[in-house]
């Protein structure tokens, strides 16, 4: 192997160190710095726990179960006609979600795991990149839009935030890139092809013909539901219904330990933690979720022990618990192969991505 081979084998190797060094040190700064100065002010007020009202947890629990189950309905809407049923992409999505819940990286670990699962239960390689990209994409620009309509009702009543500024920014590179890609894929789909052509003559094991087949087929896709206009209404509302009932799950664990938040207030803390943890540093926003939702709520009046009790015990089932019920999830899946999985031929079918 040339000196300029091992080099190229050699980054992906450094970026994953140092990537790693990151995460460690923003971590430790967020727990040091952020939480454990909130945790160690909120010891004087245990005794919340002994008043906490254990109906309103297990409605909080179930809440964010139901969440799982729209976010389900939003990957069966956008994978139609090649959807698995309900229940198999229920478990998919358990797996990539405990994947992404313990590795750093945003969503990208995650989406590898669900990709795999999706093209062994039957589904083509280009629907399932599609289903994801779209799911993913998609379901931020929908979350952007629920904080922005939040953010536009409080800033008269609250006044403003500079870490609003900061998450409206973030939201606008967002939907400037989503456009971007849709214009670039279904108006400009012949230079699109040519450029991605060029780009994948230059990369070492890569094949120029696959690559160019596999972008034909998500533009095709596209196509489809974008003038599915049910189809398109259908994930839209899937994907609010899933953050709504995530949000409705945080509200009903404050309410558990005796606060009650206005809607508008809580819709402004939870899109902006969210927004703000997709940056690919921690784990799904581990500890930065934490650090920005506890002292938003505080600055909205809530107390802070009732802060930090009560969005402890949402991560609780919000992070924490999908990432075992996911293993579960992805044994399950591998425990017996899907019949649809032998009668397709998956992402080979297309040909090899690599020579």
């Amino acid at each position: 192997m040339t000196e300029p081979a091992r080099r190229r084998f050699r980054l992906p190797k450094i970026r994953r160190e140092v990537r790693w060094t990151i995460t460690v040190f923003v971590l430790f700064f967020v727990f040091e710095y952020l939480l454990l100065p909130e945790i160690a002010s909120a010891r004087k007020s245990v005794h919340l726990l002994g008043r906490v009202n254990v109906a309103y947890l297990l409605l909080g629990a179930g809440l964010e179960f139901l969440a799982l189950g729209a976010y389900a309905e939003l990957t069966h809407t956008v994978l139609s006609p090649e959807a698995p049923s309900r229940w198999r992409l229920l478990r998919i999505n358990m797996a990539s979600l405990a994947v992404s819940h313990v590795v750093p990286g945003g969503a990208a670990p995650g989406g590898a795991v669900g990709y795999r699962l999706l093209t062994e239960s039957g589904v083509s390689g280009a629907t399932a990149g599609f289903g994801l990209a779209t799911q993913g994409v998609g379901s931020a620009v929908v979350l952007n839009a629920i904080f922005w309509l939040a953010l536009v009702i409080s800033i008269p009543l609250r006044g403003f935030n500079p870490l609003y500024g900061i998450a409206a920014a973030a939201g606008v590179l967002l939907l400037a890139a989503f456009a971007g890609t849709v214009l670039l894929i279904t108006r400009g789909q012949t230079r699109a092809m040519k450029w991605v052509e060029a780009l994948a003559h230059r990369m070492p094991f890569v094949n120029p013909e696959t690559v160019s087949k596999l972008l034909q087929k998500l533009a095709d896709r596209l196509h489809v539901l974008l003038r599915d206009r049910a189809l398109l209404r259908h994930a839209i509302i899937w994907a609010a219904a899933n953050w709504l009932l995530d949000a409705g799950s945080l509200w009903v664990f404050l309410f558990a330990f005796g606060k009650a938040v206005l809607p508008i207030d809580l819709l402004v803390a939870y899109g902006l933690a969210n927004i703000l943890a997709v940056i690919p540093i921690t784990p799904s926003g581990l500890g930065v979720v934490e650090g920005v939702l506890i002292p938003t709520l505080v600055g909205f009046h809530v107390p802070k022990a009732t802060a930090i009790l009560g969005v402890i015990g949402w991560r609780l089932v919000n992070f924490w618990l999908p990432i075992p019920v996911g293993g579960a999830a992805y044994l399950s899946l591998r425990w017996r192969g899907h019949p649809r999985a032998q009668l397709a031929a998956g992402p080979t079918s297309e040909g090899p991505l690599v020579h």
